[in-house]
């Protein structure tokens, strides 16, 4: 470690500190932007799953078929806009009824975005990123992926769980991909008083696409898909 690097951050060189400066303005656009642009969309459900899953997998088509009925429902379907299940996601909304919107992200070996995109937003930060997932969204539908999925699936959780968002649907689609998970989280998590009893009901496991459909339906009908003034304000301290 050289001297420079020791000096606290007031004594660093003063391009450093504008360069961190300007960082903060740039974040700061991507919310403005994100947020005048996505305010179109509702009723929205996020799909997160794998970017690695190929056209010909199971996972693939079932959750292009759940976004196309999620569509002509009358939602908007987000995702993180690149291949996989990312683009599944998108292109059964795309040729659905209602808009298909990717929230893509720059990445240092670059996503390819899929074509699939009514509507394209692109940041450089995850968190302004992961923040209009929660932000617009209806529900949240977890298909089979990976660490990023499960990053999203425990923001969402941790959020809901602590009231710092409205309490959506999140479902995992897939009972035997997830089934493993949701075992570990009643026999470890709950047993050793991780989490309370009540948490495990955050958690819905679907297999069937109508009732993805109908499990979020139903979560809203003695109630609509506008915000009380109560959530309005949760959303915005997000």
């Amino acid at each position: 470690m050289n001297e420079q690097s020791k000096l606290p951050p007031s004594q660093l060189p003063e391009q450093w500190n504008s360069k961190e400066a300007w960082r903060v303005f740039g974040i700061m656009s991507e919310f403005v932007s994100a947020t005048d642009r996505l305010n179109v969309i509702k009723p929205a459900v996020s799909i997160f799953g794998s970017a690695r899953t190929p056209t010909n997998h199971a996972y693939y088509k079932l959750t292009e078929e759940i976004a196309r009925l999620l569509s002509d429902a009358g939602f908007s379907v987000i995702s993180g806009g690149g291949p996989g299940i990312m683009e599944a996601a998108n292109k059964g909304a795309f040729y659905g009824k209602s808009p298909s919107v990717g929230l893509n992200i720059q990445l240092p070996h670059e996503q390819r975005n899929n074509p699939y995109q009514n509507i394209s937003q692109t940041f450089q930060h995850f968190f302004a990123r992961k923040v209009m997932f929660v932000k617009f969204a209806s529900a949240y539908v977890v298909m089979p992926g990976g660490f990023g999925t499960l990053d999203e699936l425990m923001e969402a959780l941790t959020l809901v769980q602590t009231g710092k968002t409205r309490k959506i649907p999140i479902i995992l689609v897939g009972s035997s991909f997830w089934g493993g998970m949701i075992a570990w989280f009643r026999q470890t998590l709950l047993l050793e008083g991780m989490i309370h009893a009540e948490d495990m009901d955050l958690i819905q496991v679907i297999d069937e696409p109508e009732a993805v459909v109908g499990a979020i339906f139903k979560h809203y009908e003695t109630r609509g898909f506008e915000l009380s003034e109560a959530e309005q304000e949760m959303q915005l301290n997000l």
